[in-house]
């Protein structure tokens, strides 16, 4: 059987795992929610040990805590960071009470029984470690402070990597041109770079969305404490605090201007989420790209290869499937149901607290990780990595009646609109029969049809 010990809260008594450094609060909230075996993030858990952290610092600089206080704190945060078993510290499961405020006991709770031992005096969860801070304003603020860090350390440069490589291979690809397709059916001719810049420029303009959302999640409801009054906090500890984190962090955080507004809802983390949803959105439309360019490879377009990676069939033998797109679309879709879920949980500011916060927080981190991963992978595995069937696009480019589109200007669309019809019902090439409806030379008509020329625009 487990060992346990008695601890003690305002409710009452109750045992604890005799090895665990949590204590009552944390255990009351095990019991009370066993509901999907996931804690949270491990992302917000650090988050919320730096708010602790430069809290402390914050305290000790306004007197609000002794030296001995403070600094025991400050040094068995750092530790905890180090720590390769932190999260086995943090077992309260996401769906929770929805303040987060069991997750925010839960890390008073380690950093009170830890920082006791180290100071050599009893350090208390909610009077010392949790001193001029609320549940109410300390998970708002990790969902922000976690967002940003992982933002600014993950998905950002995930993001640009992927541009990057989309950049290096259209410059690899540029002398190849295809047919181009609207609604999945033959269009004018494309050059293979144009499709990938196209890309390219999806996956930028995400980041510089990403990036403008950047000065909204680095401002931070610390300080409004219960409902945003400032209750029970220095004056000063808003400003003290977000210097402190910006210090320990390298991100710069500011003070909101109102806390009511941060702690009683959840517009940021939505406005960053419905990003990410963008953001899903340009890697589904990049994953399907690649999956059709690269069907068949008989019997599909096999425009391209991708890498073989892995066998694609249990029972078809030398079949191999577009593995990573296809874990990107994935990965595009739980971002998207995230989102859903994120919005839902944006509407359930009710007066002056939202709700459903540790979900938020839960939500927002799971999406920004799949597509950090995610788009490595696709620019590394994917896109890198494919080769161009250069015989397939040419031999597709040359029968393509569509071809014809740049022979209106001077026969005119409906003479235009015969030839093409024409040449699909014989399966002939465009040229040939253009040469017998028109007055046109084959010279000249391998000009005007010329595919290369015709993906530069112009008459």
């Amino acid at each position: 059987m487990t060992q346990t010990r008695i601890e003690r809260d305002s409710m009452g008594e109750l045992e604890v795992p005799a090895n665990a450094l949590y204590g009552a609060q944390t255990q009351r909230a095990v019991n009370n929610f066993p509901i999907s075996g996931r804690g949270m993030p491990e992302a917000f858990v650090r988050a919320l040990i730096l708010i602790k952290s430069a809290a402390a610092t914050s305290n000790r600089q306004l007197e609000c805590l002794t030296p001995a206080q403070a600094n025991a704190i400050v040094s068995v945060c750092s530790d905890l960071l180090a720590d390769d078993e932190l999260m086995a510290h943090f077992p309260v499961d996401v769906f929770q009470t929805g303040s987060g405020t069991s997750s925010n006991m839960n890390a008073n709770e380690v950093i009170a029984t830890l920082a006791s031992a180290k100071a050599g005096e009893t350090i208390g969860a909610n009077d010392h470690v949790n001193f001029g801070q609320s549940s109410n304003d300390v998970i708002p603020s990790a969902i922000h402070v976690s967002a940003a860090l992982t933002l600014n350390e993950r998905l950002l440069p995930a993001l640009r990597h992927l541009q990057d490589a989309i950049e290096t291979k259209a410059d690899a690809v540029k002398q190849y041109c295809k047919t181009g397709r609207t609604h999945l059916m033959d269009a004018m001719p494309v050059r293979m770079d144009q499709t990938l810049r196209a890309w390219g420029a999806q996956v930028a303009q995400n980041i510089h969305q990403l990036e403008a959302l950047q000065p909204a999640i680095q401002t931070l409801a610390q300080g409004g404490t219960a409902v945003g009054t400032g209750i029970n906090a220095h004056p000063d500890f808003a400003r003290v605090f977000n210097g402190n984190l910006s210090n320990l962090t390298n991100l710069t955080f500011t003070p909101a201007a109102n806390f009511f507004a941060l702690i009683g809802s959840q517009d940021t983390a939505v406005a960053l989420s419905g990003q990410l949803k963008a953001t899903a959105t340009t890697v589904m439309k990049i994953a399907n790209d690649l999956r059709w360019m690269n069907s068949g490879p008989l019997a599909g377009l096999g425009e391209i290869a991708l890498e073989a990676l892995q066998p694609g069939s249990s029972i078809m033998p030398g079949k191999v499937n577009p593995v990573i797109p296809e874990a990107a679309a994935m990965v595009a879709a739980q971002v998207i149901g995230n989102d859903a879920a994120i919005t839902i949980g944006g509407q359930s500011g009710n007066f002056e607290l939202n709700v459903m916060l540790p979900m938020i927080a839960s939500n927002l981190l799971e999406s920004i990780e799949l597509l950090s991963n995610s788009s490595r992978l696709l620019a590394d595995r994917a896109i890198a990595t494919f080769t161009v069937n250069d015989d397939k696009l040419t031999e597709a480019l040359h029968q393509n009646p569509i071809l014809v589109t740049a022979l209106n200007p001077i026969i005119g669309y409906l003479k235009a609109a015969e030839i093409a019809k024409q040449a699909y019902r014989e399966k002939r090439a465009i040229i040939d029969v253009a040469e017998e409806q028109t007055d046109l030379s084959r010279e000249e008509l391998k000009r005007l049809l010329d595919p290369a020329k015709l993906t530069e625009g112009g008459l």
